[in-house]
């Protein structure tokens, strides 16, 4: 055959054998009852911008999978797809508008805002998918979808539609975590905190016709003056003494327990409780008094009474045990307002800017108002001090900027019944999660049964399909007309209707002055909501002729997300692919989505289709680079998957990503820049890695990162970012193909045929019962999801065994005419099997190395030979064949591989020539010395090695290299090897260190301060190091002696 490259050229590989898999179909799957169906359905990438090593990993565990189960014969589906990301997406979209063009989305319109998304969608789309072909993903590209496309669409109108129905749907006035830039409602989940630098403001209200004896004033604290406008009581704790004699009970129950070290701290906090008592709590007592008798306070600035109230959020044992409330601008505020009925006033405009309710201080924004509400307050002579504070903000992971709770209408979904179902399915063992730890995270979440609100104030994303009536001021017209829209609808199928009444309560839309409650205006008392489960604009005119205007608001990115194992299969339609590959068998993701995505799709699966989406999760370990941080490409931390494939190929990517997948850990990954100038790895730093342009030490030639905006810097050469982690992956692919080129190089004459047991030579019996035993333990490992222990044994195997050893040992019979045809036959035979464990995680070297072994031996197989498949990736996974491991050969085998180590080992350290034949004895026990024996033929040829005696009376030469290996003493006759008088020299200067180090140690365990002060393990582990420098001594000149003899 021609001469092969000497090194596997994966860019070529990759180039010529994805467009032949995909072109023949091989990633195709369609209903065939003949068949077991195998299906994963992707977890969808969002379109807001391009994949990053994270996605690289999920992926190629997918893939990894599937390819496996096809070749397993199973009728595989990998269903892909990309998800519209509502709010990211529309986020990344707008920043860059108004970074470039100095536009906001409201400057657009929302017609023109929507056409710029999609367009992002479409080129960010295509690049993804680029991504994951390159990455050897064999998904059937036929059935790709999108959260958005009309196929989901119609799944997401369906579902809302039959939830409305069910009264799963309201809406409700709730506080809500509000992104001021995106002027959005984002959930809990979608919110990150982070300590900033902020201050403690004091300010005092005063009391309102005081009695004589009585507080004229409170005092409370805030590190947001600005929401006081918004307040709407002062809160005291209903029975100030009896908390304070709790936090006694628990303080001294702490300090009973605590460690020494601790006990002042605690000690300290009891002092100040008992002056607490004496100083603070009286007037605690006092205002208490006065809330129950409904006394008032001054708001000040507003110059609004309002109310002192008893109510436990306040904590006597903190502060000055009195707390400003703003219902609507804080979740445990919001709370208190809801039990002692307080009016909500919601101060902020949607964009962040303070409304009318704010009096003089409207239009302006969040920090502006604050610096005048404090400098109005210190005016007032109503500010006590200031405090410097650290402060754990919250912000939205979407625009980074900060949250705002803000009380707004929402459409939520009743959970309780749903999130119970959800629970059931993985209690009961039908969803299993894997590893069985994130359980727990599941099941707590969906035990919180909160309603959940689906709801965002954006333009990107499924609209919510309800009409709503304007305000009816009482239920009687609420339900005339629904009744005339009955009529004018006709009874039209597909039409939902509800009359809701405004939510009792205190919920306010405005204060009309600021004299007290009397201005406050309660909201509308009805109204009427349809709910159209197909987009009919004709049913939308009669509605928009009524009065009934269509929600502006978007459902939730994962509303969309949860209905994805079914809607992408046709439902609500009863397709075949639904009846057939529903429910899928498994999904793959990461921890962060198990409540987000994982806990929704099992609830809105069971509640559409009646089954669970998928019988298994399989939670994958998250990519952190050398910080401990997620990689993310807004972080600059991030890898393009296609930076670590033009480096290293797809195959290291893959395998280098399954090698470092365990159960128990993420995955560290040191990442760099490289330089493309001069190659160079320059580390990326916290501080590098958000720069536009760096300059490379070693070259000082200057290079672009993703954060080039300006033109002078994206006309530089752009640094590739990547990992080192790739580098033994991408060794052991040139291994892989090395081995291969010899063993195609070697089976030139090759012919089929049945190999006889008589002719299996030792080593042949020794390689395929090891094959046998790694077929067993790959496939259990996939089967489990144990990527790394199957990644691990195919390198162990491949490179220290086939590699290493088979290859080595064949070559003597290899140049014999009488045992070559045997010797090929057992050759093709292990690198078939080989090439097909090692398929699903390294796919194109093992094509474009089956392909060569198809030219050479296209039948082959020790039972006389067997045509094999076109493509590897359509070939039978291998079968453990259980009569073929035979654990006494690969016993001896293991034992001759370390002796062989330790010999090649002892010429490297003592520099022995490779044409120089040494000689060795092996001190172990008589069963070693039996299955060792018939080994010499290979010591001799692998490492120019004669035995001169095995067993327990083997000796050591008088001048020998030792070796000590579990269970068993390898020595070496250096004889004639060494030089004697470097040796003596060498020897003598190590005693001469030895005995500085003993004297060391000797007066440190002669010092009685130390014996007596040092704790016992210490002095213990002094002594066994005196005791070990002293035996290594007495060796030395042991050896020093037998030199000198010499």
């Amino acid at each position: 055959m021609d001469e092969l490259p000497k090194q596997y050229e994966h860019a070529a590989a990759q180039d010529r054998w994805y467009p032949v898999w995909e072109g023949r179909g091989y990633f195709n799957s369609d209903p065939d009852p003949k068949r077991k169906p195998f299906t994963i359905v992707i977890p969808p990438p969002n379109v807001t911008g391009a994949l990053h090593l994270g996605h690289a990993l999920n992926n190629s565990l997918q893939d990894i999978l599937v390819r496996f189960k096809r070749m397993q014969g199973y009728n595989a589906l990998w269903m892909p797809g990309t998800d519209h990301a509502g709010i990211a997406t529309q986020a990344v979209v707008e920043r860059r508008l108004l970074a470039e063009e100095k536009l906001s989305r409201h400057d657009l319109g929302r017609e023109k805002l929507v056409e710029r998304i999609w367009t992002w969608k479409d080129a960010y789309e295509r690049r993804i998918l680029d991504q994951l072909k390159q990455m050897g993903c064999s998904c059937d590209w036929r059935r790709t979808r999108f959260t958005l496309d009309e196929t989901c669409a119609r799944a997401v109108r369906n579902t809302f539609f039959r939830m409305f129905q069910d009264k799963l749907i309201y809406r409700g006035k709730r506080l809500v975590n509000w992104d001021t830039f995106l002027q959005t409602a984002v959930s809990d989940d979608e919110v990150f905190h982070e300590t900033v630098k902020g201050a403690f403001w004091h300010f005092r209200y005063e009391v309102i016709g005081p009695k004589p004896g009585e507080p004229t004033h409170v005092t409370i604290a805030t590190t947001r003056p600005e929401t006081m406008l918004g307040d709407t009581a002062v809160a005291v704790h209903p029975d100030p003494a009896a908390a304070l004699d709790k936090v006694e009970a628990e303080l001294r129950e702490k300090l009973a327990s605590a460690p020494e070290k601790e006990r002042d701290g605690i000690r300290k906090q009891l002092e100040d409780l008992t002056e607490r008592r004496r100083t603070l709590l009286p007037q605690l007592i006092q205002l208490r008094d006065m809330a129950r008798d409904g006394r008032m306070v001054m708001l000040p600035i507003m110059k609004r009474a309002i109310p002192l109230v008893a109510d436990e959020w306040a904590k006597p044992e903190l502060g000055t045990g009195c707390v400003k409330i703003t219902p609507a601008h804080d979740p445990n505020d919001y709370e208190v307002g809801l039990r002692q009925e307080l009016p909500m006033i919601n101060i902020l405009n949607p964009d962040g800017t303070l409304n009318a309710n704010a009096g003089r201080h409207a239009g302006f924004t969040i920090p502006v108002a604050r610096k005048r509400v404090v400098a109005e307050m210190e005016e007032l002579g109503l500010l006590e001090k200031t405090e410097d504070r650290e402060i754990d903000l919250a912000h939205s992971d979407r625009s980074k900027t900060p949250i705002e709770p803000y009380l707004a209408d929402q459409w939520f979904v009743r959970m309780d019944e749903l999130a119970q179902s959800a629970m059931d399915a993985v209690s009961d063992g039908r969803v299993k999660i894997v590893p069985g730890r994130y359980a727990k995270g599941y099941l707590d979440w969906l035990g919180e049964k909160r309603d959940w609100p689906v709801s965002r104030q954006l333009w990107w994303g499924h609209r919510i399909p309800v009409w709503t009536s304007k305000p009816v001021r009482d239920l009687d017209g609420a339900r005339a007309l629904e009744k005339r829209a009955r009529d004018k609808l006709g009874g039209r199928d597909g039409v939902a209707y509800t009359v809701q009444a405004e939510e009792r309560g205190p919920h306010v839309e405005r204060a009309a002055d600021s004299t007290g409650y009397s201005a406050i205006v309660a909201g509308p008392d009805c109204h009427v909501h349809v709910c159209l489960r197909e987009d009919d604009p004709a049913v939308a005119k009669i509605l928009e002729d009524l009065g009934f205007v269509q929600s502006e608001d978007v459902l939730d990115t994962w509303f969309s997300s949860a209905l994805w194992p079914h809607s992408t299969l046709g439902w609500p339609e009863k397709t075949p692919e639904l009846g057939y590959y529903y429910p899928t068998s498994v999904l793959i993701t990461s921890r962060d989505i198990i409540t987000l995505w994982v806990a929704r799709m099992v609830l809105t699966g069971l509640y559409n289709v009646g089954d669970a989406p998928f019988r298994e999760v399989f939670i994958h370990p998250k990519i952190l680079d050398r910080d401990g941080e997620t990689m993310s490409k807004s972080k600059g931390n991030g890898v393009d998957p296609l930076d670590v494939i033009e480096k290293f190929g797809a195959d290291a990517l893959r395998f280098g990503l399954a090698y470092l997948t365990t159960e128990t850990q993420d995955v560290r990954m040191p990442v760099d820049f490289e330089c493309p100038h001069c190659h160079v790895l320059v580390e990326q730093t916290k501080k590098n890695r958000e720069l536009p342009r760096i300059a490379c030490k070693k070259c000082g030639g200057e290079f672009s990162t993703q954060w080039a905006t300006k033109e002078e810097d994206k006309a530089l050469p752009r640094g590739a970012v990547v990992s080192e982690r790739f580098e033994v992956a991408r060794n052991f692919a040139n291994k892989l193909w090395n081995a291969s080129r010899f063993s195609l190089m070697n089976l030139e004459g090759y012919t089929p045929g049945a190999v006889a047991e008589s002719e299996l030579t030792l080593e042949d019996r020794w390689v395929l019962s090891r094959l046998n035993t790694v077929t067993r333990q790959v496939t259990e490992a996939l089967e489990t999801f144990h990527y790394s222990e199957a990644a691990r044994a195919l390198y162990d195997f491949a490179w220290d065994e086939f590699c290493s050893f088979y290859v080595e040992m064949l070559k003597p019979r290899l140049g014999d005419a009488t045992l070559r045809p045997t010797a090929q036959r057992v050759l093709a035979h292990t690198l078939d099997t080989l090439l097909r464990l090692l398929q699903p995680i390294m796919p194109f070297i093992t094509e474009e190395v089956w392909q060569l072994l198809g030219g050479i031996a296209p039948k082959r197989g020790l039972d006389g030979g067997t045509a094999a498949a076109d493509s590897v990736m359509i070939a039978p996974w291998p079968a453990c064949d259980a009569a073929r491991i035979m654990p006494e050969i690969e016993t001896s085998f293991a034992r001759f591989q370390a002796v062989l180590v330790a010999l090649r080992d002892v010429r490297a350290r003592n520099n022995i020539a490779p044409k120089e034949t040494i000689e060795f004895s092996a001190r172990c026990d008589e069963a070693t010395a039996a299955l060792l024996e018939p080994m010499a033929p290979y010591f001799a040829t692998m490492a120019k090695a004669h035995a001169t005696a095995w067993g327990p009376a083997a000796t050591a030469p008088e001048m020998s290299a030792s070796a000590t290996l579990p269970g068993m003493e390898v020595f070496v006759d250096l004889r004639g090897f060494i030089d004697v008088k470097a040796e003596i020299a060498r020897h003598e200067k190590e005693r001469d260190n030895l005995a500085k180090l003993i004297v060391g140690k000797q007066s440190k365990l002669g010092n009685a301060s130390f014996v007596e002060r040092a704790p016992p393990a210490v002095v213990e582990q002094e002594r066994e190091s005196l005791a070990q420098l002293e035996k290594q001594r007495e060796s030395v000149v042991a050896t020093l002696e037998k030199l000198r003899a010499m």
